[in-house]
């Protein structure tokens, strides 16, 4: 099964994306808690730059679109940091 890359039309976005499909990659590779902890810091940091962007506008889909991707991605980092604090 072939994966579809994210169409929206941004450029901070399409800036955004590689970098944190790269730190994704660091996290699933991550062989412990620990370390998978240290890079969902580094996603979070990451995410944040398309949740604060200054050109959101609450009107267009592909701005809906990029926020509900980047607060899945800012759960999903939450969730792999309260683990790191469980062990």
């Amino acid at each position: 099964m072939q994966k579809e890359e994210a169409k929206i039309n941004c450029t901070i976005f399409q800036k955004q994306e590689p970098v944190i499909k790269d730190i994704t990659d660091k996290i699933n590779k991550a062989k412990n808690v620990q370390g998978k902890a240290r890079f969902a810091e580094e996603l979070q940091k990451e995410v944040n730059v398309l949740l604060s962007c200054s050109d959101h506008d609450t009107k267009k889909v592909d701005c809906m679109n990029c926020h509900t991707i980047a607060k899945l991605r800012v759960k999903t980092a939450d969730l792999i940091i309260k683990a790191k604090k469980l062990t």
